[in-house]
Order: structure tokens, then sequence, then C-alpha cells
């Protein structure tokens, strides 16, 4: 912005950001949102909002029975739920008569095992009358907080899987032999559902009131400290000064990594990214779409990017039994390439669409360091506290303090009572529509745990297959690109984990690269179509066109779509990983980065100059040999990309 001065970046940012708020207002349409509410009730909901935060952080340091800790997490998540968010858009001013009644009966059925505990939980195989009538008021109170939060497919598909407990003799009757089971009645599965932890109350509800709680807190005080725009303006500084528009493009892809430690969100990342961004993308030239595309891939990128990640990825610690730090070492490379693919990306892109530069009136990043810098140490604080032998939960709720204590470094940013209480809600509301879906979640492993479909569905693709590895992978993830387009990421992740992971070990996959095989996949829904949600809301603040964003973002995402094959194709390409000898780790990433490279060039259209299309068609071959991580087709994808480099440099112009 040569000639126009501001008196300091945050005003200019905030600008930025007032102007963008409009255009996503124009651009938003019947967007199911949260109650608005006032008077005693806004003072409820924030006083148990706050308090389901302080609940989870005291559980840290505390000593609460492990059943009684998420009985009463899931009754303050379902009191707030049905406070929070209406029934149906018609009575989003209001709180019906039938809300409270849900809060009652939600009251009734989870105080119940919790003053019942001592005899409650050694009634499972018996269950009396009361037992099994609030086991029943508690699975269809989960299934109506799950469709008020995330919408109705994933209670639906929980009822299906309800009925296929039940009709299981039935199936052999109309010819499904192959999925046919002995059955189990009412009794049994309220039994596992409701008074084991095995179901509504099994491993995802439990991650979700810890892991996720605690970060979805830890979060809502870096934004409420200022952490937020402090990251954006960094990578401003840092890396947005270019001769083309690729400055604003690298900043606005660090900035979504950086935003994604505070969100934890991939959609939630990229509005509040474009809300900033999008009119300085704009301004550099590049039009909706592209914007739209560099935004959703920016935002969805968090979601896999250590140190905190999404919800998925402290669920694969607790069904592989590992440490979170194991999760975060496994995550570090597969997102540097996800990164490098993308800045590459818009370098190429940047210059073929002959975009201009954005210049930002920002301090240098030397001075930015010095005055806020502080701010990277949370971030810091909790890989330090991992590696130093911490648990997970006392890493964040550390860090978590940390943060609160440097706020008052700078007034302005200072967590003073009021601003905490409200970060403390924010921390609460936020982990809202997670623990519904994880409850309901558990309703659907408890199902196939009980009747081994998990162990069924994996013979059938491995049968389909014939055994064979590629074929075994590109079915698997078919299928978890299937579910992605129906259900949240982080119910995708765990139905597949217990349905389609025990596939890819069936064929010789380790079991730690098939469970990342299909959170990545999972992830990957947010972006793929027909049903992206991530380039949806971007292309809702752009103004661009919701399909073209898709496939845009889609471009942008693509190597994150192959690496997940590098390391479950071949043993060496556990490397990606780093589960594998340090030479094979050195070999795979680094021909995972000549092929992430490759992909560039090919898919955006220049290196030095434009390319051709017989340059482009051999650089994307040869950039996805060399995610197959063998000798041979290292050896061919290297040999493809070099005499696409070789023809590009010695044409004429």
């Amino acid at each position: 912005m040569s000639g126009d001065k501001l008196r300091n970046p945050e005003q200019e940012l905030t600008l930025e950001m007032t102007e963008a708020s409009l255009d996503m207002r124009k651009n938003k349409k019947d967007e199911v949102s949260t109650r608005t509410l006032t008077g005693s009730i806004d003072l409820i909901v924030t006083t148990l909002a706050m308090s389901l935060s302080l609940y989870a952080l005291y559980w840290v340091v505390g000593i609460i029975q492990p059943q009684i800790y998420r009985v009463s997490f899931l009754l303050i998540t379902l009191v707030l739920i049905f406070l929070i968010f209406p029934a149906h858009a018609r009575w989003q001013a209001r709180i019906t008569w039938s809300d409270w009644l849900l809060v009652a009966a939600a009251f009734v059925a989870l105080v119940w095992p919790i003053i019942d505990f001592d005899r409650f939980v050694y009634r499972a195989a018996t269950p009396t009358n009361t037992d099994l009538t609030l086991g029943i008021i508690t699975t269809l109170l989960v299934l109506e907080a799950t469709r008020r939060t995330v919408g109705s497919i994933l209670p639906v598909t929980a009822v299906f899987f309800l009925l296929y407990a039940y009709l299981g003799p039935f199936l052999e009757l109309i010819g499904l032999e192959l999925f046919a089971h002995r059955g189990y009645d009412v009794a049994r599965l309220i039994g596992t559902l409701y008074m084991t932890l095995e179901g509504i109350f099994g491993v995802p509800l439990n991650v979700a009131a810890t892991f996720i709680v605690l970060f979805t807190v830890f979060g809502a005080v870096l934004a409420h400290s200022g952490a937020g725009q402090f990251f954006i303006t960094w990578t401003m500084a840092a890396f947005g000064r270019s001769n083309s528009g690729a400055g604003i493009g690298r900043t606005v892809t660090l900035s979504g990594f950086l935003l994604g430690t505070v969100s934890g969100s991939g959609v939630a990342t990229t509005v509040t990214l474009g809300s900033i961004a999008w009119p300085l993308l704009k301004r550099a030239g590049f039009s909706a779409e592209v914007s739209g595309g560099i935004l959703s891939a920016s935002g969805i990128g968090a979601i896999m990017a250590p140190p905190t990640m999404g919800a998925a990825a402290f669920l694969i610690a607790e069904f592989l039994q590992i440490t979170y730090l194991q999760v975060i070492v496994m995550a570090i490379v597969p997102a540097c390439l996800y990164y490098l693919s993308i800045v590459l990306m818009i370098e190429a892109d940047a210059r073929r669409l002959k975009t201009k530069a954005v210049n930002m009136s920002v301090p240098s990043v030397g001075k930015l360091t010095r005055q806020s810098g502080y701010q990277f140490l949370p971030l810091l604080a909790i890989v330090i506290f991992l590696m130093s032998g911490i648990t997970p939960f006392r890493a964040v709720f550390l860090s978590t303090m940390l943060a609160i204590g440097l706020s008052f470094i700078h007034r302005e940013n200072a967590l003073t009572p009021k601003r905490l209480i409200a970060a403390l809600q924010a921390g609460g509301r936020g982990v809202l529509p997670i623990a519904a879906t994880t409850a309901t979640a558990g309703i659907i492993v408890g199902v196939v745990t009980l009747t081994g479909l998990g162990l069924k569905i994996a013979g059938i693709i491995v049968a389909i297959a014939g055994g064979s590895v590629f074929l075994t992978v590109i079915y698997s993830a078919v299928a978890v690109w299937m579910l992605g387009l129906a259900v949240p990421v982080t119910a995708s992740y765990i139905i597949a984990a217990v349905m389609i992971a025990p596939a890819l070990t069936l064929v010789g996959v380790p079991v730690f690269a098939a469970h990342m095989f299909i959170f990545y996949y999972a992830v990957l829904s947010e972006v793929s179509p027909p049903t992206a949600l991530s380039p949806f809301a971007a292309a809702a603040i752009t103004g661009g066109n919701p399909f073209k964003t898709m496939m845009l973002t889609w471009k942008y995402t693509l190597p994150a779509f192959l690496v997940p094959f590098a390391f479950t194709l071949s043993p060496e390409g556990t490397g990606v990983l780093l589960q594998a000898p340090f030479a094979h780790i050195i070999r795979t990433v680094g021909t995972a980065v000549i092929g992430v490279s490759a992909l560039a060039m090919g898919l955006g259209g220049w290196l030095v100059r434009p390319t051709t299309m017989v340059e482009r068609v051999m650089a994307v071959a040869g950039g996805l040999l060399l995610f197959y991580a063998t000798t041979v087709t290292d050896f061919i994808g290297l040999s493809l990309f070099g005499a696409a480099i070789t023809l590009h440099l010695f044409r004429k112009p």
C-alpha cells in the first residue's frame, strides 16, 4: 500500500477486518447459529460455560473418579447445548419450554449414575427398569444435542447402527448374512452404552473431556490475550515483503498455522483469517476464488500442524496408547510438507497471475519479537513440558497458566477478571459441539465393538482388494473420504479407526501408520468435493464461486492427499512419520520435499517463466512417483522432474 500511511499496524489490520466483516455479512446465508442470550439466562450460561472450563482445569490437579468425571462433564455439556443451540431456527430468539424439559431430563438421567455410583457400575449386565429408562433418555438426549450442534447426519447414522445391533439376526433373512450377528436386546445395548465406559462414556468422550477441552481453553486464553493479532502482524513482518503478491500469500499461509494453535478448527481458522486477509489478497490482485483457496488451505492445515492439532490427533494417542508427544513427532514432516506445498504454489500463482506487492506499514520482525515475542512462549512451553516427561494434561494446564501470567506484560492484553471470565466461557462453549459429537461417536463405537462389525468391514475391504496393499489403501482412502462427507472430522476418524484401520493392518501396514492415514483423510474431508466446509466458508467471505474455490483449495492441498500413501505403501515410507531408521528418514523426507516441489511446478504452471504442458505433465508425473517410497519409483520420479526442469531452463522464452 505505497503512499498510504496509517498510524500503526493494529489500526490498519482493524480497518481490513472491518471491511471484510461487512463483506462476510453480505454473503452470509441461512447459517445455523447460537442464541443471543440476555439477563439472568445469559448469566447462567456464562457461569456454566466458565465452570466447565474450570472443572476441566481442576481435573488435572484434583482427583475425580473417571466415570463420574465423564458423566458430570456430559451433564454440563448437554445443559449448555439445550440452552445455547435452538432446536430450530424459528426458536433462535428464545428458550422454549421443551428446552427446559430437556435440561431437566439431562439432569435426572445423568445425576442418577453419580448418586448410585457404587451399585450402578456393577449392574451393566442386568440393568434395572430405572437404568433402562434413564439410559434410553440419555441416548436420545445425546442424539438431539448432536443434531443441534453439527446437524442431522451423524445422529441418524448412530440410529442406523443401533438398529443394526438390534436387528442382527434378521439380516440373514434378507440376504445380508455377511453382516448378520446374533442381535442384542435393549437391555444389553443400554447396559453397554450407558452403564460402562464402552459406549457414550467411552474413549471418544474421554478425549473430549480431557485433551480437547484443555486445549480449547488454552486457545481461548491465547485469543483473549492478543496472541491471534500478534501472530498475524508478526508473520506479515517476517514473510510479507515481496515484489509480488506472494508475500501476502505467504503471510496468510503461515498466519493460518499460528492461528490454528488458537482456534483448533479448520473452518474457524479460515473465517478468522479471511476476515483480516481477504482485502489484502484482493489488493494484491488475487481473484476471489484463488484467495478463497489460499484461505481455506491455510486454515485447514491448522488441524494437522503441531503442537496443538485437531481433536482427532488426541484420539490417536488414546487409541494407540502412545504419548501425545509421539503423535506430534509423527505429524511434523507431513505438516511441513503441507505448508511447503501451499507456499510454493502461491509463489507460482502469484507470478503467473501477475499479482502486485502489498506493502504493509508494520514494524520490523525484530522489533515485534522484542515487544511481544513472549506470545510464542506458551506454544513452546507445551513442547518443552512434553519432552520433559510431563503428561499432556499438565503440559497444557501449565502452559495455560503461563499464558495468563504473560498477558500482564502489556496492559492492553492483560487477562483481568472480566477478560479471563470471557476466555473461560469461550473455552467452555468451544468444546460443546465436539463433546456432543464424541458422545454420539461413542454409541457407534460401542455397537461396532459389540457386534464385531469392524472386523467384518475390514475383511470385506481386504477381500475386494485381493490382499493388495495398494488397492486396500486406495479403497480405505475412498471409504474415509466418503465417511467425511457425511460426518464431522472427529466422528469420521473415530468410526474409521474401528472399521477401516483394521483393514490396513491386515495387509501389513503398521498400526501407527494406519491411524495417521485415516487421520489425514478425515481432516481432508473439510476440503474435499462435493461438500467442503472450509472452501465454502472462504467463498462466503470473498464472494467467490464456491465450486471453483473448492477445486482451487484441492489443488493447494493435493500433496496432503498423497503424503499418507508415502507412509503406508512401503516400509521405507514410514520415515515420513519419523518412525524408521535414520537413513530411510533422510531419503523419504528428501524425496517427498522434491515431490512437493515437482507438483508445485506442474500444478502452478511456473518455474522461472510459464511452463509448457509437456513440462507440467512430466513434473506432476515425477512428483506422484516420488511419493511412492521405493528405489525404482524414486529414480523414475527424479528423472522425470529433472527432465522437466532441463527442458524448461533450456527452452527459449
